[in-house]
């Protein structure tokens, strides 16, 4: 029995859950969506209504949902988990049927006045059902090839329907993040070596069907690989969107040029600034201290994460922290390697920071789940 347990007998269980509550978790999500903030009123040339006020809103509700999901108990959402899963399963097949169509890819649906794509949802109810399986599975079966083989199909089949759409970007990021979450929950590392074997085979079979009746991923894809490799062959086509980041990345130099003062942001020519280039718009205004500066704070947040999931007796709500944590810091990594042309551009936004809905909300949604984890566990 802890201090609080000893201390707080009398205080109701509402009060005694905010005392719980990861308050350095929560500092850590303001302070980087407030840099967000700072970035879009920039980008906006200093006006509000433009990007950042509908993202504060979007911030606010945001973690109003955290705080009400943190103060639910963990064994709610173990339930939930098939509930969850098989429901974003059918938001993603509605995406196929009915799905809103924007710069060239079926991601989205409407359901009344929200528009959001079903695939952020997925990315948490994946890591939910995954960890619910491990939870209820015996130890000795993990490594088992039919055991293995259940879990594998529960990560392919979103993974094949957010193909389609198509977002590469995200389809990655599920593999990944499923990948993770059976490897912390004690799958043989035989499997992934046989996994990487296969990886290597694909990507050699994708590169050799461009141009046949068989082509495997989309032309504009084959071109985001070109430009990757390459992206001065077309600097002002293809190649121009990662050139551009690389000037604005290069020129903040040590310091930056000043708030308000990007020259790539401020006159256009930095593209998807608010989006997926926004790390590109920070450190030409903010220069190597700004940028590393959101680096160090990513860092301490993903620290934080899994120091609550090393702590937690509880299997279940160990391997859904470790899941959340792994696709967040997944996300950070591909967009800061996409923006820095050391990954083909694939379209993933810097979390907390780029603007947009339904990533930020969902997002913060996980987090809460990392909150109630963190304040229903054993003590």
């Amino acid at each position: 029995m802890s201090y609080l347990d000893y201390n707080l007998g009398a205080v109701p269980t509402g009060w005694r859950k905010v005392l719980y509550i990861n308050w350095a978790l929560v500092f850590l999500l303001i302070a980087i969506s407030s840099i967000g903030f700072l970035m879009l009123y920039s980008i906006a040339g200093g006006q509000l209504d433009t990007w950042a006020g509908p993202q504060i809103k979007r911030f606010g509700a945001g973690m109003l949902g955290m705080f009400i999901i943190a103060f639910v108990p963990i064994g709610f959402w173990r339930n939930m988990s098939v509930v969850g899963y098989v429901l974003s399963v059918l938001l993603l097949v509605a995406v196929e049927l009915v799905g809103t169509v924007g710069m060239g890819a079926q991601r989205w649906i409407e359901l009344g006045p929200v528009r959001f794509q079903p695939s952020e949802l997925m990315k948490i109810a994946l890591v939910l059902l995954l960890a619910a399986y491990y939870d209820w599975l015996d130890v000795r079966k993990v490594s088992r090839p039919l055991w293995v083989a259940i879990p594998v199909v529960l990560i392919l089949i979103p993974t094949v329907l957010v193909l389609k759409q198509p977002n590469l970007g995200n389809a990655i990021l599920l593999l990944a993040t499923g990948g993770a979450v059976m490897m912390v929950a004690g799958v043989s590392f035989w499997y992934f070596g046989t996994v990487i074997a296969l990886v290597v085979a694909l990507v050699f079979a994708v590169l050799e069907s461009k141009g046949t009746d068989w082509q495997l991923i989309e032309d504009y894809q084959f071109k985001r690989i070109d430009t990757f490799l390459d992206p001065e062959a077309d600097p002002l086509g293809a190649g121009y969107n990662i050139m551009q980041a690389k000037i604005a990345l290069g020129s903040g130099g040590w310091s930056g040029k000043g708030f308000m003062q990007g020259t790539q942001s401020q006159l256009n020519f930095l593209p998807e600034k608010h989006t997926d280039f926004i790390f590109n718009t920070l450190a030409e205004e903010f220069g190597f201290i700004g940028a590393f500066s959101l680096l160090c704070l990513y860092v301490l947040l993903i620290f934080f994460c899994f120091l609550s999931a090393m702590t937690n007796k509880d299997r279940f709500a160990g391997l859904m922290i470790y899941g959340i944590a792994t696709a967040f810091f997944l996300l950070i990594a591909i967009n800061m390697g996409m923006v820095m042309g050391l990954m083909p551009v694939v379209g993933l936004p810097l979390p907390l920071v780029s603007y947009g809905g339904s990533a930020m909300i969902i997002l913060l949604a996980g987090f809460g789940l990392v909150q109630s984890a963190h304040i229903h566990r054993p003590r």
